[in-house]
C-alpha cells in the first residue's frame, strides 16, 4: 500500500549542483520564500475570525468561550464565513503576519540554539508483524503527528507524514524503505491542510480504494491524487461504518496552502475514534490552548488523549496555534482522558525549541502535578498494544 518513496536528496550530489548566479539565486530566494508562506514549514501567521466576548491572558484569548456551549456555536456554523471561508470564533484577535515572522527569523535570538547540536537522527523501523499479530487495539507513532490506530482488522492512519516536507526543513526521523510496506489502511484522518499534516505525495502512496476522513474543503485534493472514497465532517459531525465511529471535533486553529488564494478556504479541526472493542481516543490535531477541552471532557469518556505539542516556541508567536508542554498537561487533565500520549515532535524543527525537547518538558510538567503514570510513552516507530 505505502509504496517506497525516493529520497528527496536533491542538492545533496555536487556533481549536479547548477553553478550559482544571480538568477538562480533569486530563483531560490523566491522559492524558500514560497515554502515559507505556504506554511510547509510551521504556523506563521494565523489569521482567525471574530471572537465571542471572555477573559484574556497574556493577550492570548485562553477562555473565548466564557461559559459558552461548544456544541451550540458549531450547530450555528459560528465559524463558517463568507464566500465559503471558515473562522476560527476561538481564535487570537491579534493576528500574526509576515512583519511579526521576519521579527522572529532574523531579529529574534534563539535561547535554544545551543542546544541544536544534541539533536537526535533516528532512523524509523517499523514492526509491523507485531502490529497486525495483534487483535485489540494498538497504537503506532509513525513521525511528527502521523499515528496509526489498528482496532482487530479496521486500520486508520493519522496525518501520515513518510518524508520530508522540504528541503530547507530537516528530517530528524527518516523512515527505512521497508517500514513503508504497512499493511493497507481503511481510513485516513486529516486533520487540517497545513503541509506536515497534508502531504500530497504520501496520501498518493495509499491505495486508491482507502476512504479518507478529513474537514470540509479537502475533496479536490483528495480527487486529484486518485483517493475519491472520502468523507468530509463538519464539527460535531460523525462517520460510522457499525464498527468504528469517528467524530470531527472542533479546535483552536486554523490552515492555508496557498498564500495567493489565503487562508482557511478548508475547515480544521480535532476527531474522536470510538473503535468497535469500546476503546475511545481523542486526536487533538494542532490547537492552541482553549476552554472548549472542559467541554470535550464533559460530553466524552475518553481512555486515550493523543495532543499535538511540538513547534511551541516562542510563546509570543506560536501561542496562538500551538500549546506547551504545560497547556497540554492542563488541557489533558481538563479532557478527563485516562492516558495521554504525544505527538508532532522530533521530527521536524518548527519552533525555536529543539526537536527532542518537547517529551522532556512534557514529564516534567507530568511529575510537576503527580500524574506522570498517565503517560504512554512511544517514541517514533514504536507500538504500544492497549487491549
Amino acid at each position: 500500500m505505502m509504496e517506497s518513496m525516493v529520497n528527496g536528496g536533491f542538492g545533496n550530489n555536487p556533481s549536479i549542483r547548477p553553478m550559482m548566479n544571480r538568477r538562480l539565486f533569486i530563483k531560490r530566494l523566491i522559492s524558500q520564500m514560497g515554502v515559507v508562506m505556504t506554511m510547509r514549514a510551521h504556523p506563521l501567521f494565523p489569521q482567525t475570525g471574530s471572537s465571542p466576548s471572555g477573559s484574556w491572558i497574556g493577550g492570548l484569548h485562553y477562555r473565548p468561550l466564557n461559559g459558552a456551549s461548544l456544541r451550540d456555536l458549531a450547530q450555528r456554523k459560528r465559524h463558517h464565513g463568507p464566500d465559503g471561508l471558515f473562522l476560527n470564533p476561538m481564535g487570537a484577535k491579534n493576528h500574526r503576519n509576515l512583519f511579526q515572522l521576519l521579527n522572529w527569523k532574523l531579529l529574534q535570538t534563539n535561547p535554544y540554539k545551543k542546544y541544536f547540536s544534541e539533536e537526535p537522527v533516528k532512523q524509523i523501523r517499523i514492526d509491523w508483524e507485531e502490529v497486525t499479530r495483534h487483535k485489540g487495539v494498538s497504537v503506532t507513532f509513525l513521525k511528527h503527528a502521523g499515528v496509526i490506530i489498528k482496532d482487530g482488522d479496521t486500520r486508520l492512519c493519522v496525518d501520515p507524514i513518510f518524508e520530508d516536507i522540504s528541503f530547507i526543513i530537516k528530517d530528524f526521523t527518516p523512515i527505512t524503505p521497508d517500514s513503508l510496506k504497512a499493511p493497507p489502511m481503511n481510513h485516513v484522518l486529516i486533520t487540517h491542510g497545513h503541509y506536515d499534516h497534508l502531504d500530497r505525495k504520501s496520501l498518493s502512496s495509499f491505495s486508491k480504494e482507502t476512504h479518507v476522513i478529513s474537514p470540509p474543503g479537502y475533496r479536490n485534493l483528495f480527487s486529484s491524487l486518485g483517493l475519491n472514497r472520502s468523507t468530509s465532517l463538519d464539527w460535531y459531525e460523525a462517520y460510522d461504518d457499525g464498527a468504528t465511529e469517528i467524530t470531527c471535533l472542533p479546535c483552536n486553529h486554523w490552515t492555508m496552502r496557498n498564500p495567493l488564494e489565503g487562508p482557511n478556504r478548508a475547515l480544521w479541526g480535532a476527531f474522536l475514534i470510538r473503535t468497535k472493542s469500546g476503546m475511545t481516543i481523542f486526536i487533538s490535531g494542532d490547537s492552541a490552548y482553549f476552554d472548549g477541552f472542559e467541554q470535550i471532557g464533559s460530553e466524552y469518556d475518553i481512555d486515550l488523549a493523543i495532543f499535538n505539542i511540538g513547534a511551541y516556541e516562542p510563546r509570543w508567536f506560536m501561542a496562538p496555534s500551538h500549546m506547551n508542554p504545560s497547556e497540554v498537561v492542563t488541557a489533558f487533565q481538563e479532557i478527563k482522558a485516562k492516558k495521554l500520549m504525544a505527538v508532532h515532535w522530533g521530527t521536524f524543527r518548527l519552533g525555536d525549541e529543539p526537536v527532542h525537547f518537547p517529551p522532556l518538558h512534557l514529564k516534567e510538567e507530568l511529575k510537576k502535578r503527580g500524574i506522570a503514570d498517565c503517560l504512554i510513552d512511544l517514541g517514533h516507530g514504536e507500538t504500544r498494544l492497549l487491549s
